[in-house]
């Protein structure tokens, strides 16, 4: 069985049979729960958000079935692949199953919705206060959407369903024959050729999404059809759902729309460099002009420089500040509010990072074959690799940590300086309390796995299972791990 559960469960491994550098404090004080010995033939596993559930998909001589937390569920003849499913908050759980040739959504252990041929992939899905279920099922050959037990209107096709941000209102793609329609609150909008990219405004009150009709493009926003372009991408809401924006192409130029209003033109636009600020007041992109690349901040054009960064720019969380990566002859630096950063030969991609209250930014950047963190402008020491690529700012803002690897071992760097070496340090990012004043990790050596927690050593386990270590409250970690074959709840905290 450690072979399967092996290759469900844990961490990147990176140069085994190295020796280890001592621990610096004694032992963590843990306190274990028994959940349950693990099936012998696991085929799957997903772990629920909040980290607090671990769910098998298992298998039993014909019949496979869910094991969650250490309890075995019914047994079916088959369940679809990727499931289960979690709400968001992880307090509900569901996945579809075959009994004979029928189909079902099991919900919390219970059936839900009628036995059909076939279920959509990808579904169900859960709304975001977890209280919903939709999902798009067949029978003969025609389709219709679920939601909450109750089955809507027949189509020949669905494509994906859609929660509003709160939970009242669902939409779906569907098609009618040749034609597309959007279907918002089981009303249908009207016929299409093409539509894509659906979506609703955080604040719920709108729709949008793709149209094509010939070979011009569209954005309609609650069914009123927006100017046609040669192409459009990006669509997006800004966080107070008051405006949509999204790039549009039209006689080989490329232009910001912004509430259906075309801005500038110029040569071609960033493919993914779209930002507003959290209070959806500031939108800033990347623009091209001939070979030069410039970020465009509340309508005015910043400097030009030979390249921009991807995911570049990014708004403070008060929205005060913008942050972009720059290239300049073969020199790669990073633009806060103007202000440039030390020189690399690369940044990493998706790295660039605000610290929750706004006043400290973080990278990952590149210096020949190494990496290293900026901070506040400063650069730390190189590194072979640095986990994730980029480092992670307490809740507070006053902390700052990274997984990195230096000749084969890996340790934990935190506010720059590099905590005991390991074999591996778990896939994932170190994790902070919400306090920020502790911080825990998983890590392996010697074949065994255990948690670290503000730099006491937990007990070893044949597997931490990945992406369930989290602080509560109070400051206390939990995690899930198996010895033995056995699965375990465990509470650690940093006294020995």
């Amino acid at each position: 069985m450690r072979s399967v559960i092996s290759a469900l469960f844990i961490i990147s491994v990176t140069g085994v049979g190295l020796p280890d550098s001592a621990p610096a404090k004694p032992a963590a004080k843990v306190t274990e729960q028994p959940l349950g010995k693990l099936p012998e033939d696991v085929l799957g596993f997903k772990v629920s958000p909040d980290g607090r559930h671990l769910a098998l998909v298992a298998r039993k001589g014909e019949k496979v079935f869910i094991f969650v937390d250490g309890k075995a569920g019914p047994e079916y003849d088959n369940i679809a692949k990727g499931q289960p499913i979690f709400s968001r908050d992880g307090k509900h759980m569901a996945y579809t199953a075959r009994e004979g040739k029928k189909w079902s959504v099991i919900v919390d252990g219970k059936k839900t919705g009628p036995e059909c041929d076939g279920i959509l992939e990808g579904g169900p899905i859960f709304s975001p206060d977890g209280k919903r279920v939709a999902y798009a099922t067949d029978k003969g050959e025609k389709w219709f959407v679920v939601v909450d037990g109750q089955a809507g209107a027949k189509h020949d096709g669905i494509g994906p369903i859609i929660f509003s941000p709160d939970s009242k209102r669902v939409a779906y793609l569907a098609a009618k024959g040749d034609k597309r329609i959007i279907v918002v609150d089981g009303k249908d909008g009207p016929a299409l050729e093409k539509a894509a990219w659906l979506m609703f405004s955080p604040d719920s009150k709108r729709v949008a999404y793709a149209v094509q009709k010939g070979k011009k493009q569209s954005i309609a926003v609650n069914h009123k059809i927006g100017p046609e372009y040669d192409g459009v991408s990006g669509l997006v809401f800004s966080p107070d759902g008051k405006h949509v924006a999204h790039a549009a192409h039209k006689n080989n130029k490329g232009m910001l729309v912004v509430d259906g209003q075309a801005g500038r033109e110029y040569d071609s636009l960033a493919e993914v460099a779209l930002s507003f600020s959290p209070d959806g007041k500031r939108v800033a992109y990347g623009a091209r002009t001939g070979k030069k690349w410039f970020v465009v901040v509340d309508g005015k054009d910043g400097p030009k420089y030979d390249g921009l960064a991807e995911a570049s720019p990014l708004f403070s969380p008060n929205g005060k500040k913008i942050l972009y990566g720059v290239r300049k002859g073969k020199k790669w630096f990073v633009l806060v509010n103007g202000q440039a950063g030390p020189q690399c030969d690369g940044i990493s991609s998706g790295s660039l990072s605000f610290s929750p209250d706004s006043k400290r930014i973080g990278y990952s950047a590149l210096k020949g074959k190494k990496q290293f963190v900026v901070v506040d402008g400063k650069a730390g020491p190189e590194y072979d690799a640095i986990s994730g690529g980029h480092p992670i700012f307490s809740h507070d803002g006053k902390h700052v940590a990274y997984a990195a690897r230096k000749d084969g071992k890996w340790s934990v760097v935190l506010d720059g300086q590099a905590g005991p070496e390991y074999h591996a340090i778990a896939a994932g990012d170190p994790v902070f309390s919400p306090d920020g004043k502790h911080l825990a990790y998983a890590a392996m050596s010697g074949g065994k796995s255990f948690v670290v927690v503000n730099g006491r050593i937990g007990p070893e386990y044949d597997e931490v299972v990945r992406n369930t270590l989290i602080f509560n409250p109070a400051g206390v970690a939990t995690y899930l791990a198996v010895r033995d074959g056995m699965l375990f709840r465990v509470t650690s905290t940093d006294k020995p």
